[in-house]
């Protein structure tokens, strides 16, 4: 059942929102004389000499994982490029040298001009190959032809850069845990 919420009637005042208006130009103008006569207490960050502290959960910059033999991690199962609202991501696939895994990308494309960083690419993946933890968030080029990076680019990050309790990203190659996985993995 519909419950009815009585509403009062505005005065002739309050219709025309002149004292909300003026409230509001009153803290603008209060906020302006602040900073204009006490600027040391304007929050800033000298940017790009002291960088901001970006979270480990941050979606930022995607990457794609590898195998402890350096090749990616993903098996062209397309699920990435199909759960993408943007549709930004192009992936080619091609036989698997590896006799155990069926298919890998032969080409593996994000247009980060046309990504809305969502995450739901890292959410899709069935094997962990895509992540969006890399913390850069300064995207910039002269050209859009820069913003569409490939498989060199998305697998060009180090191990070093990641906390050693991230055990997939210590399993590539340059990681703390690379020589044990090589040996599971067989090569």
């Amino acid at each position: 059942m519909a419950r009815i919420v009585p509403r009062t009637e505005m005065t002739s005042i309050e219709k025309a929102y002149l004292p909300e208006i003026a409230k509001g130009l009153w803290l603008t103008l209060g906020h302006f004389l602040k900073g204009f006569f006490q600027p040391e207490t304007i929050p800033v960050l000298n940017y790009p000499e002291v960088q901001p502290e970006i979270p480990r959960n941050y979606r930022a910059k995607h990457r794609l994982m590898k195998r402890p033999d350096g090749e990616p991690r993903c098996v062209a199962c397309f699920m990435c490029s199909t759960a993408c609202p943007a549709n930004c991501i192009s992936i080619e696939a091609t036989e698997s040298k590896d006799g155990r895994i069926e298919k890998m990308p032969a080409k593996f494309e994000i247009d980060l001009l046309v990504c809305v960083f969502c995450g739901l690419c890292a959410e899709a993946c069935p094997v962990d190959a895509i992540r969006m933890d890399t913390r850069k968030i300064s995207l910039a080029a002269n050209t859009r032809e820069k913003f569409r990076v490939g498989m060199k680019d998305l697998m060009d990050w180090n191990p070093s850069d990641y906390p050693e309790t991230d055990t997939q990203s210590q399993k590539a190659p340059g990681g703390t845990l690379n020589a044990q996985a090589r040996k599971e993995w067989g090569v």
